[in-house]
């Protein structure tokens, strides 16, 4: 069933992508002065020979769907193992094109030990050569030792801890220390942690990580996780030793227990880079599918403060990020409640930034990743409900407008919204948004080249309005809205006709490269989603005719049908067409389209005249308003495009019976060309169509029939006007279709009742009447008319003017 919008107005539908300043940071509340580090270890330095795609480098998705990856070059935002985010912070790093991965050294010293929350910081960067996980045994390694005077400022609590333990970090009872939490370490714990403390025992990455397994199970039975392990300082001296094997298998381990151990400041910092630096190769995607360490990085969010850690935050949400590519993992991640996570990781972030833009640009940085992930969440379908439930959409908008000018969380949040935008709950969730609507307008003002970006958002626009009369309007009523999208439909038309003429300047056509191919079609993507918005706004009986009346509009489209083809360009040919046509609806003072109507339709010919039934639909459609002025109704006929609308009739499709339909009756509004419709056959045509499509079309029905009306409004004899069969036809269908029983039969309607409902009222209101009269009118004229009750006689009008 069509529509319920004015079947004259078509919706056209989608047939569906920097280097950052440093992070300003201020040093952890619970770490000492910085600890200093020497030289790196030149032997140590190796480089990435194969490491997962750059973190932080937005994905472009060119023809929205499906949604690709397109890696842009220059636009990388980086990690390092410092506070800041610049590749140059790496001194080491031999490879500039790709992110350093890190390594945590850590000190033999013995004299130096690592108090409660006080890391041994990493002394270098190492990067593994391969991706394959690097399992090296204990006694391979080489120790690099550092040691830092006992005077070390802030060193208070690591002399106290070394009083306590000792200076060999042996057990030693400590003050608070009750008899079963002693005997507990030194019989479960302590045996554990001497298997594991020997750095040249010749212990191999296996039996490494099975201990560290027994230890997370030992220490959870013992309720020593968390900060209740009276000797924590002890437990992270020994497990930070072992991060130094360089195993991606082991790390994950390490990382375990670390974090359960709930670390903060530095320590989390470094061990979320550990972390970061294992997810960043798709071969170790499998590591973090066991032993529950997804939920420790969950529970990072949890106990921490992000602003307070947000160098930490951002190398967690890095990894979040990379494992979210895993769909096994992706599935995890959205049943532990990561959706509701990052909402409310988003919503602190934003009530910060409301109050101090001191950490709006670190805190982009953060929202880069959390934006990216939240995409990949909203590819499962199962995550809709999620977005919708807690507010997502509401704090996405907050997050646009606080960074409108960072291009990279500007795509992923788009990226997000034509997703979700596919969807009609999600589409009209974000059509209540209203503060939406100006910040779509604003970037597309702001990042008008930034072809990626814009695309995605004329693609959401497009969604949105596409059967939101509400959001048609709220649209429209922004400020600069108009001239902001036709400001951006210009740009694109001179850039696509720059495109175009260059390879016809080339002297060889060879010289021409694929960017330049792929570059034009981007350009007429976004085109295409472009004048999809302008042809859904139109719909709007105010937004329309404000449009039919703007010149610059009119001419846009006009230039569009001009220089492309229906061949090369199908979908930005009917596009233009659907949009002309309703704008050509409105009947409006100095209508543009009115004023350039002959050449409108001179340019609908070569759709008209194409083998594509399609662009013959849009092109008989636009004909349909055009024809109600006298001088395109005298151009159809001295084209014979009236004898071509017969002949879709033949077509056997409801909406090109349709259209052709609508051409027909208003060419019987001129006298001199009613003869045409008998001469090609388009009376037994047009009631061919009336039985045809008659019980399931009562719009297609009224309309057959208001055309037979209006075609013998001078009639004498019905056989003379119609022909004989085609009376006996009409005189059979009309009253079986004027009987409600037959009419709403729910074999042929279906048993939905809101669609029997809205057929019974298209029956009701546009067939009955029309047909009763056309009925009456056969009857009277009928060469042996039946006796007529008076009443029914009353109550016909076999004269009545056209409809």
């Amino acid at each position: 069933m069509r529509s319920t919008e004015h079947p004259n107005i078509r919706r056209v539908t989608a047939s569906l992508c920097i280097q950052k300043p440093k992070i300003p940071t201020s040093p952890p509340k619970d770490e000492g002065s910085p600890i200093p580090k020497p030289p790196l270890d030149p032997v140590e330095v190796k480089r990435v020979s194969n490491a997962r795609a750059r973190l932080f480098k937005v994905a472009s998705q060119g023809n929205l769907l499906p949604d690709k990856e397109i890696h842009s070059e220059g636009t990388v935002k980086r990690l390092n193992s410092d506070s800041c985010l610049n590749i140059k912070d790496f001194p080491h790093d031999t490879d500039e094109s790709d992110l350093s991965q890190f390594n945590v050294k850590t000190l033999a010293n013995k004299s130096t030990v690592c108090a409660e929350e006080k890391m041994i910081l990493p002394t270098g960067i190492r990067e593994h050569v391969g991706s394959q996980s690097t399992q090296t045994s204990l006694g391979s390694k080489q120790v690099i030792q550092e040691s830092r005077p006992s005077t070390y400022p802030g060193n208070t609590e690591i002399n106290k801890e070394q009083n306590r333990t000792g200076s060999n970090g042996d057990s030693r009872t400590y003050e608070d220390e009750t008899e079963e939490e002693i005997l507990y370490w030194n019989t479960k714990i302590q045996p554990l942690l001497d298997e594991i403390k020997p750095l040249n025992n010749g212990n191999d990455v296996e039996h490494l990580c099975k201990v560290c397994s027994s230890l997370y199970r030992t220490l959870q039975e013992g309720n020593m996780l968390g900060k209740m392990c009276k000797r924590r300082a002890v437990l992270l001296k020994t497990l930070y030793r072992l991060v130094d094997v360089g195993s991606d298998q082991l790390s994950i381990q390490l990382a375990k227990i670390i974090l359960a151990l709930k670390v903060s400041g530095r320590n989390l910092l470094n061990i979320c880079k550990l972390m970061f630096k294992v997810s960043r190769s798709e071969n170790n995607d499998a590591l973090f599918q066991n032993d529950n360490i997804l939920d420790c990085l969950m529970e990072v969010f949890s106990f921490t403060d992000p602003i307070g850690n947000i160098d930490a935050f951002l190398y967690c949400m890095g990894t979040i990020k990379f494992l979210s590519g895993n769909i096994i993992l992706l599935k995890d991640l959205l049943n532990k409640g990561l959706v509701e996570t990052l909402v409310r990781l988003m919503k602190e972030i934003n009530d910060v930034n409301r109050t101090s833009d001191t950490y709006l640009c670190s805190s982009g940085h953060l929202l880069v990743q959390v934006t990216a992930t939240l995409r990949n969440l909203a590819d499962l379908p199962q995550s809709r409900s999620r977005f919708l439930s807690t507010g997502a959409l509401l704090e996405l908008c907050v997050v646009l407008e606080q960074h409108l000018n960072d291009k990279d969380v500007c795509t992923n949040v788009a990226r997000i919204f034509s997703k979700l935008s596919a969807y009609n709950d999600c589409c009209l969730a974000l059509s209540e948004c209203t503060s939406c609507y100006q910040l779509f307008l604003d970037i597309l003002h702001r990042h008008q080249r930034k072809q990626d970006l814009v695309v995605r958002v004329v693609f959401i626009l497009g969604n949105m309005t596409a059967k939101n009369n509400k959001a048609r309007e709220e649209l429209y009523k922004q400020k600069h809205s108009v001239e902001t999208l036709l400001t951006l439909f210009q740009t694109y038309h001179e850039l696509d006709v720059k495109v175009k003429i260059t390879p016809a300047k080339a002297q060889n056509k060879n010289e021409i490269d694929g960017s330049k191919n792929q570059r034009l079609s981007e350009v007429e993507d976004i085109l295409v989603k472009l004048i999809r918005v302008i042809a859904n706004l139109s719909i709007s009986t105010e937004v329309g005719s404000a449009f039919s009346g703007n010149q610059n509009c009119v001419d846009l489209l006009i230039k569009v049908l001009e220089c492309k083809t229906i061949e090369k360009c199908e979908e930005l040919m009917m596009n233009a067409a659907a949009t002309i046509n309703n704008l050509s609806y409105y009947q409006v003072k100095n209508s543009a389209v009115k004023a350039r109507q002959l050449h409108i339709a001179e340019l609908l010919m070569k759709l008209l005249l194409c083998n594509n039934m399609d662009a013959i639909l849009e092109a008989a459609r636009v004909f349909g308003n055009l024809s109600r002025s006298k001088e395109v109704r005298n151009f159809i006929v001295q084209n014979n495009v009236d004898k071509f609308m017969i002949t879709l009739l033949d077509a056997k499709h409801q909406d090109v019976c349709f259209a052709a339909c609508g051409v027909l009756i208003n060419l019987t509004v001129d006298k001199n060309k009613r003869p045409i419709l008998k001469q090609d056959g388009g009376i037994k045509k047009l009631i061919d169509c009336l039985r045809d499509f008659g019980p399931t079309d009562w719009q297609l029905a009224s309309l057959v029939c208001k055309t037979l009306w209006n075609y013998s409004e001078k009639i004498t004899s019905t056989v003379l006007c119609f022909g004989e069969n085609e009376t006996d036809e009409l005189l059979e269908l009309l009253p079986a279709y004027l009987n409600e029983e037959i009419a709403l039969n729910v074999a042929i309607n279906g048993s939905d009742e809101g669609l029997l409902e809205h057929h019974k009222m298209c029956w009701e209101s546009e067939f009955v009447p029309v047909a009763q009269q056309l009925l009456c009118r056969i009857q009277h004229y009928h060469r042996h008319p039946e006796a007529l009750p008076s009443s029914s006689l009353q109550n016909c009008s076999p004269s009545k003017g056209l409809f």
